[in-house]
């Protein structure tokens, strides 16, 4: 291991960045006192009365929408642009959706005075804005969307909120210096395949190679993680850089202090943000021009919107700087050991390790807590778990930790339907939130049409609903750790050929 600590001692001195929330407490209970895995007919009222109507697919131009009464917005789920907390929600594309909704009641009023226009947001995965849009899952695609080229084969755009947007590049604290465009030849970009990025680095590429110059190494990102995501990696050093609007490294510098954004050249100068919306469309466009004229950057509400989520330093929590190495290497053997025991991925375990203590077997919760996996040791003592010394021997609490997490699974998950990752992921939901509400993040989900089986995009919005954003963004981190931690075993890989 000493190799690996040499290369990588800033990699995971660094990855304490990543820690955006306060350390999640586990709604844990002994066995025995876990309810049942069908719900009660009192939970499935409860389930019921948050059950959001999905609309069925349509297609028409705003007139239909007149009738209809309704404009549905799909959105991706995302800090920055759209988010949900108990019923609240938030983000930047939901409130120009909501100015939208108002905007259309006061200049385009229904015939009958007492009928109002509804706006509804429909959150969808990144990669499937546009794809539910042409299927008439929704009416316009929000979220911070660029025109390019290739979209516009497929969709039309209404007029942009914003112009001359630059799309900058981003590196970590101990990437190569890079001080002019053609210096990114041969190195890593990571973007995600579905972005506006992608497209424009395949074009630079294209000229990289009439002049004789290496490829950017292009790397797709998972598509469950936003830019704003990718920027969190980039300052913690696991991932060499990524490419955003400007605006967005503007959001989220104030957090992540360590990453460089690039001023010097730009991949784009020139581009437009605007909204989505079907081609064939010319009433919807026609409305849409109306509405932006009086909502985009420089109009007293886009000025406003900017001051609030672009020049407001104090939205975002201050990140910690603590070295994570010596207890990676400490305990990477222990996690590898109980993982394997209890069918786990260790680096899975081991990233809610780190999100439960940040690795800290000394750690200690106001309810009682404790260790690296933040155990209740009644939970542990308890006839099914069986494990005595939690909260002195780290082997002992990822033991309890790991085979709690089994139980779990086994108890409430036991469905040939789960891919293993989902399977783990609502685990973690479960050890977080408890297994009732799991129970009603998935019925909740099942019911509003979204796919029970799939955690990101799906149950991960019925858990918004029914807890808030603690349990989101608990499985969230969790799996940011984890790509964290596959990635710089990758790297480790590569330096040990």
């Amino acid at each position: 291991m000493r190799g690996f600590r040499n290369r990588h001692d800033s990699l995971w001195r660094s990855l304490a960045a990543l820690l955006l929330l306060s350390l999640g407490l586990s709604a844990q209970a002994a066995l025995s006192d876990l309810p049942s895995a069908e719900l009660t007919p009192a939970e499935e009222a409860e389930v019921d009365a948050m059950v959001l109507p999905v609309p069925d697919a349509w297609t028409g131009d705003f007139d239909g929408m007149r009738e209809r009464r309704l404009v549905r917005v799909l959105v991706p789920y995302s800090k920055t642009f759209y988010h949900v907390d108990r019923g609240r929600q938030g983000g930047t594309a939901y409130e120009s959706g909501k100015a939208l909704e108002d905007w259309l009641n006061k200049k385009q009023p229904l015939q009958d005075k007492s009928l109002r226009w509804r706006v509804m947001f429909i959150p969808v995965a990144r990669d499937k804005l546009m794809p539910s849009l042409l299927e008439g899952a929704g009416d316009i695609a929000v979220g911070g969307l660029t025109i390019t080229t290739g979209r516009l084969q497929t969709v039309d755009f209404a007029a942009p909120f914003a112009s001359g947007i630059r799309e900058t590049l981003v590196s970590g604290p101990h990437s190569k210096p890079i001080g002019k465009l053609e210096e990114l030849a041969g190195e890593e970009v990571m973007v995600r395949a579905s972005s506006s990025y992608f497209e424009h680095l395949s074009d630079l590429n294209q000229q990289f190679k009439e002049q004789g110059l290496e490829a950017i190494k292009v790397i797709p990102a998972d598509e469950n993680l936003e830019s704003e995501d990718l920027l969190e990696m980039v300052n913690a050093g696991l991932i060499n850089a990524t490419v955003v609007d400007r605006y967005l490294a503007t959001i989220w510098q104030p957090l992540y202090k360590d990453m460089v954004v690039h001023d010097e050249f730009y991949l784009r100068q020139d581009s437009e943000l605007a909204w989505a919306i079907r081609k064939n469309s010319p009433q919807l466009k026609a409305m849409l021009a109306g509405f932006v004229k009086q909502h985009k950057v420089g109009t007293a509400f886009g000025n406003t919107l900017i001051n609030h989520y672009v020049n407001n330093p104090n939205r975002v929590l201050n990140a910690t700087n603590e070295a994570e190495l010596q207890k990676f290497n400490e305990l990477v053997g222990l996690f590898r050991k109980h993982a394997g025991s209890y069918d786990f991925d260790y680096l899975m375990l081991m990233a809610q390790g780190f999100q439960e203590s940040q690795l800290d077997q000394g750690a200690r919760s106001q309810r009682g807590a404790v260790g690296v996996m933040q155990l209740l040791p009644s939970t542990a003592a308890d006839s099914t778990v069986a494990i005595q010394g939690i909260d002195k021997s780290a082997d002992k609490n990822i033991e309890a930790g790991s085979k709690y997490m089994r139980l779990l699974a086994d108890k409430y998950l036991n469905d040939p339907e789960l891919t293993p990752v989902n399977k783990t992921l609502m685990t973690f939901a479960a050890y977080n939130a408890g297994p009732g509400n799991l129970r009603k993040f998935r019925r909740l989900a099942e019911k509003s049409g979204l796919d029970p089986n799939i955690w990101f995009q799906n149950v991960e919005h019925a858990a918004a609903r029914v807890v808030g954003r603690e349990t989101v963004d608990y499985v969230g981190n969790i799996y940011k750790y984890y790509v964290a931690y596959k990635l710089a075993q990758g790297r480790q890989k590569k330096t040990q050929r």
